[in-house]
């Protein structure tokens, strides 16, 4: 009855039971984490020459042959708009390029160039490695239960 009697009070928009929902101390917490992680990745990433965004990018390019512009979107979270203005800076620095594909005039795809593959070469390895002293200090089965347990949330806001 204690059960059906919560669920009442938070129908009738009683903030108290909202506030003691069991699920808000891990929502806390998985945005703290993520908060955590955003600004010591960025730090590194800043003294790499890059911003956060600008990696985002050149990690996802490295090692393939380019990608259009929406599945770049799709690959780095990064939305149009912003992936634009981003892509314009990376071709300033002589890091990517765009590229129209034979036989369609009306789209490109974006390429690192030598220099970008260059400069994803030695940031890349560099970025994995400053993580990993992070990550190394976990148990390889820890890692495995967060990576099922965060996968498992992400499929319950897609459905």
């Amino acid at each position: 009855m204690k059960v059906e009697q919560h669920r009442e009070s938070l129908a009738q928009g009683d903030s108290r039971a909202a506030a003691e929902e069991a699920f808000l101390p891990t929502l806390r917490e998985l945005v703290r984490t993520y908060q955590a992680f955003s600004v010591y990745s960025a730090r590194h990433v800043r003294q790499l020459g890059l911003t956060p965004s600008q990696f985002d990018v050149i990690s996802t390019l490295g090692n393939t042959s380019g990608m259009s512009m929406h599945k770049l979107g799709e690959k780095t979270l990064i939305t149009k708009g912003t992936l634009t203005g981003i892509i314009d800076r990376l071709e300033e620095k002589g890091l990517v390029q765009r590229e129209v594909p034979e036989g369609n005039r009306r789209s490109f795809t974006i390429v690192l160039t030598p220099e970008g593959e260059r400069r994803f070469e030695a940031v890349f390895p560099e970025h994995t490695a400053y993580l990993k002293r992070c990550f190394e200090q976990l148990e390889p089965r820890e890692l495995e239960q967060m990576c099922l347990s965060l996968k498992k949330l992400r499929k319950l806001f897609e459905s």
